[in-house]
C-alpha cells in the first residue's frame, strides 16, 4: 500500500469516526445494547417513540459523549456506568417534561465527575418529552429485560461465551 493509499484510508476512518450516529425513532421502540458503537456524538430524533442507548461500553472514547436530542412526545433512555455526569443545561424544553437523574445530579452540582468517569453532555430540544438516566444495576436490569438480551445469551450459549448486553465491560 503506497502512503497516499495509507493517507486516504486514514481520513476516510477519520471522518467516519467524526461522523455522529443517527438514530430515529417514529411511533416505534428502537434500543442499541451492548457494545454497538466507537462514536462520540449521537443525533436522536424520535417522534412519539422511545429510545434507549446503552452507553456504557468501554469502547466508547474516553471523555465526552455528546448527544443531539429532538424528541416530540418522546421518552429516551440512558444506560450509563456509575459516576457518569450528565449535563442537559443545553437542552432548550417547549411544554412539559424533564431529565430524570436522582443519583447524577450531584455530580451536575458540582461539575466534577468522580475518578475515571465519563461526562456525557445533552443538547438540542425535547417538547413534551423525557430523558430517564439508568446507572449500574439498574443499567444492568433494563438491558436485561430486553429480547437483544435473549438473543445475546442464546448466541453466548452457541459459541460457548458469556453474554455482553447486560455487561459490555465483560469480555465475550
Amino acid at each position: 500500500m503506497t502512503s497516499t493509499t495509507t493517507a486516504a484510508v486514514t481520513r476516510t476512518v477519520a471522518d467516519a469516526a467524526a461522523e455522529p450516529v443517527r438514530l430515529h425513532a417514529d411511533h416505534n421502540a428502537l434500543k442499541r445494547l451492548g457494545n454497538w458503537t466507537t462514536a462520540d456524538r449521537f443525533e436522536v430524533r424520535a417522534r412519539r417513540g422511545s429510545v434507549v442507548l446503552d452507553l456504557r461500553s468501554p469502547q466508547l472514547p474516553a471523555g465526552e459523549l455528546v448527544v443531539d436530542l429532538d424528541l416530540d412526545r418522546a421518552m429516551v433512555k440512558l444506560l450509563v456506568p456509575d459516576g457518569t455526569v450528565v449535563e442537559d443545561g443545553d437542552i432548550v424544553w417547549t411544554g412539559s417534561g424533564k431529565v430524570k437523574d436522582g443519583v447524577g445530579r450531584q455530580y451536575a452540582r458540582t461539575g466534577e465527575a468522580p475518578e475515571g468517569g465519563r461526562r456525557v453532555r445533552l443538547i438540542g430540544r425535547i417538547h413534551d418529552g423525557e430523558v430517564r438516566v439508568a446507572r449500574g444495576g439498574v443499567a444492568m436490569l433494563a438491558a436485561m429485560f430486553s429480547r437483544e438480551y435473549v438473543e445475546d445469551l442464546k448466541r453466548a450459549h452457541r459459541e460457548g461465551t458469556m453474554p455482553t448486553v447486560d455487561d459490555p465491560t465483560r469480555i465475550a
